[in-house]
């Protein structure tokens, strides 16, 4: 019986380097991820971190104030148009002639949106395109930034979106009037 021999060397199967791709190329993409991790922005961190951690007492003064005087807002977005109907408890509160409105998407930030909308009594309104259905953040405040109303609003909603802190239940009667 004939022995039968190899006559190629092991390099020269393809064997050894099917199971050595695995490995090399994992160690192709750790460096390729790391090469990203080094030139890419970090979006989220932000240079002036300290300045921005001293201005949290700030806004929460904004929006204590906000609750203090009593304002609530109805907010009603209906195809391109939003309306804003503002309500407040401290009487001797003069509303402002006009309101500085950001709408935010939580995740999509392309979608943005800042406005400063006229207004009269207490109604204001102004152009917003939105898309149809989704979640949106809504900041109201008044354009010297002295008070802030912040709340959610989902689309479609049926009716006004009541935002406001204290709130009770004949305050939001009046603002769906």
């Amino acid at each position: 019986m004939k022995k039968k021999t190899d006559p190629h060397p092991w390099y020269r199967e393809p064997w050894p380097w099917i199971l050595a791709a695995g490995p090399f190329i994992v160690v192709i993409a750790g460096f390729y991820t790391a090469w990203l991790a080094v030139v890419s922005n970090d979006g989220l961190v932000t240079d002036d971190y300290y300045r921005k951690g001293l201005s949290v007492n700030q806004t929460i003064a904004r929006s204590e104030l906000a609750n203090n005087l009593g304002l609530t807002a109805g907010v009603r977005i209906v195809g391109d148009t939003l309306s804003v109907r503002m309500r407040v408890g401290d009487k001797s509160f003069v509303m402002p002639p006009t309101l500085a409105v950001t709408i935010s998407h939580p995740t999509r930030a392309g979608l943005d949106q800042y406005r400063v909308l006229a207004g009269k009594g207490g109604l204001y309104s102004g152009e917003v395109r939105l898309p149809a259905a989704g979640h949106w953040l809504v900041l109201l405040e008044d354009e010297r930034k002295t008070w802030r109303l912040m709340g959610n609003v989902i689309l479609p909603a049926n009716g006004e979106t009541l935002i406001g802190g204290s709130a009770v239940p004949e305050r939001a009667a009046d603002i769906r009037n």
